[in-house]
């Protein structure tokens, strides 16, 4: 990004349109506020010159009650300021997390693979909240610090043209020191950020993976990798911070050169006449206000260089279109795709009940030249069970999340009840989809509120009915609570073959026209298997059931069974012809059905 700091403000300002009035209102009062603070070095001349010389004691009195009175109108403009200040912010960032959040969810999962869980995180939130005190800081003193500075230039000009000189010389010496050091820093908060964004990676994953580090005894490695990544971290840190602490003693320097020089000017020019005490102590109480204000912009600077390399992160995420297009108005692209097609074949669709077609799809994942899959083509009609089953890597996962979208096909198309599923929004393809993933999740909430993800107005019967089909009445009825026990985050306070049962009943509950479980009965023993089976088989005539799985057991049963082996479909069929065509599928079947055989007595 050529210019990150107008990019940047212009980002901002368009999640600032619902606060204008205090985006106004805030510098206003700050300016007013900065107004009556230049007017006090007057008085405090008036006092000196006219009471103090002058021994006139109810004069003073009255220049004291002039200051108090500028103090708490100036104290009063500050709280209002502020406040406005701070509604602004607080609610520019709500708003820029919502919409970070909204936008998020409209990345595919090529998207979010590529991005990586660590550095949303940070953007949502450490970002986010950096944005949120640059805008404050901006509203309450970006122009208030620089009307000061010229302000009280202005107004040395009114006291003494010779000695206001000095502020002509000394405040672009300030500007460049100020700004030069913003420029050098903006890029090392970008650095600073990635690194803490690795930092955080690298935490996250030893605290999901904290089980497995222990029992491989690595706790020593994954400390020493960490400190690596936090060592860069600190590196980076106290470069820009080294940086950074050069602009107040530099300023600081340069602001008392010049009060020197002032009151050297200044007396001289008192000797002569030309200008009277007070007047000086004037001039240096406005290169005072100067060298605090300049302090408060110099932190101000920084503060806004670290707003801006979070909102070039912000705005990266923002700006990054997703890899899945989705569509504004599905229903016309299907009349158009009627009407084009022509009636016949709409009706030869029908006729055949395909719900799922594939049709020499192939993918493959990122940049990589390696496809995932490779010219897979079959049918899959409604009432049928397609089983899917290979070796560890072969695709079969890959296959089943073409069909809701997850990610897109490189070459082929997929069709869904007769459509493209380019043809269709993703919200009404994915209501059509049901998904049981590999990896069971849930939230924290009740059963209830859980299985109600798949239909918010399901009615408690329906929920018995597919916890039934789950089989996980039990577990339910054990619980004192119910349907209304509270599961704790990620499921934590429940098995592994339970959160795997509520994830299929989350499905279920559902009730769409295509059922993919994705090796979501792993966990599940061999008898509770076959009741899952049994139970789906009364459910499957009105739907299209994909079944992925380890264990041939699981999906013999299939009316297709589809073999992969490194992304090529090697073998398509009934379990019977498989075994008798496929010899992936033979060897598989060999190496498992003693064992299964045996579970399943046992069970």
């Amino acid at each position: 990004m050529d210019d990150p700091f107008f990019f940047v403000m212009k980002k901002i300002l368009s999640f600032l349109k619902d606060y204008k009035k205090e985006s106004v209102i805030a510098p206003l009062f700050k300016m007013l506020e900065a107004i009556f603070e230049l007017i006090v070095p007057l008085v405090v001349a008036q006092m000196i010159d006219i009471g103090i010389s002058n021994g006139d004691k109810g004069y003073i009195f009255q220049r004291c009650g002039v200051l108090i009175l500028l103090a708490v109108i100036g104290l009063v403009c500050a709280i209002s300021a502020q406040y406005f200040a701070a509604k602004a912010a607080v609610g520019f960032a709500t708003q820029l997390r919502g919409a970070l959040f909204a936008h998020i969810q409209k990345l595919s999962f090529a998207d979010l693979d590529e991005i990586g869980t660590s550095t949303l995180i940070t953007r949502m939130t450490s970002d986010v909240n950096q944005l949120q005190s640059g805008v404050n800081m901006v509203l309450r003193l970006f122009m208030r610090s620089p009307f000061v500075v010229f302000g009280a230039m202005i107004m040395a000009f009114t006291v003494d043209v010779k000695a206001a000189l000095v502020f002509v010389v000394a405040i672009p010496l300030l500007s460049i020191v100020v700004f030069g050091v913003m420029i050098i820093t903006i890029p090392l908060y970008k650095k600073v950020q990635g690194a803490l964004d690795r930092v955080l990676g690298k935490t996250r994953e030893n605290l999901s993976g904290a089980r497995v580090i222990r029992a491989f005894n690595k706790e020593a490695q994954e400390i020493q990798e960490f400190n690596e990544s936090n060592e860069v971290l600190t590196d980076v840190q106290l470069l820009v911070g080294r940086i950074s602490a050069l602009m107040n003693p530099v300023t600081l320097i340069i602001v008392n050169v010049a009060t020197v020089v002032i009151i050297w000017l200044g007396a001289g020019q008192v000797y002569e006449g030309v200008i009277t005490q007070g007047e000086v102590v004037a001039l240096v109480n406005y290169m005072s206000q100067i060298l605090v204000e300049l302090v408060k912009l110099a932190n101000l600077i920084i503060l806004i260089t670290k707003a801006v390399a979070c909102g070039n992160r912000v705005a990266d995420v923002l700006e990054r279109e997703p890899s899945i297009a989705d569509i504004a108005d599905a229903e016309l692209l299907k009349v158009a795709e009627v009407s084009v097609q022509g009636a016949n074949q709409v009706k030869q669709q029908i006729e055949d009940d395909t719900m799922v077609e594939f049709q020499e799809v192939s993918f493959a994942y990122g940049s990589s030249s390696e496809e995932a899959l490779t010219n897979i083509s079959f049918c899959a009609k409604r009432g049928q069970t397609i089983g899917i089953i290979g070796g560890t890597g072969s695709g079969k996962s890959t296959l089943v999340n073409l069909i809701p979208r997850f990610y897109e096909a490189g070459k082929g198309y997929i069709k869904v009840d007769g459509r493209d599923v380019k043809d269709y929004s993703l919200t009404q393809l994915r209501e059509k989809v049901g998904v049981v993933p590999q990896k069971a999740v849930l939230f924290h909430g009740t059963i209830a509120e859980n299985l109600r993800w798949g239909n918010t107005d399901a009615s408690e019967e329906e929920l018995w009915n597919a916890i039934a089909l789950a089989q996980a009445t039990d577990v339910v009825k054990g619980k004192e609570d119910g349907l209304n026990h509270v599961v704790e985050q990620g499921g934590r306070n429940l098995s592994g073959g339970q959160r795997q049962r509520f994830t299929i009943a989350r499905a279920l509950v559902k009730n769409p026209d295509v059922l993919i479980l994705d090796d979501s009965a792993s966990a599940l023993d061999f008898a509770t298997d076959a009741k899952l089976r049994a139970a789906l088989a009364t459910i499957a005539k009105t739907k299209t059931i994909f079944i992925v799985s380890q264990r041939t057991s699981s999906i013999q049963h299939a009316d297709l069974i589809i073999v992969l082996e490194d992304g090529q479909a090697v073998g398509m069929g009934t379990h019977a012809e498989l075994l008798e065509q496929c010899e992936v599928y033979r060897e598989i079947y060999d190496s498992q059905f003693r064992q299964e055989e045996r579970g399943q007595k046992n069970g």
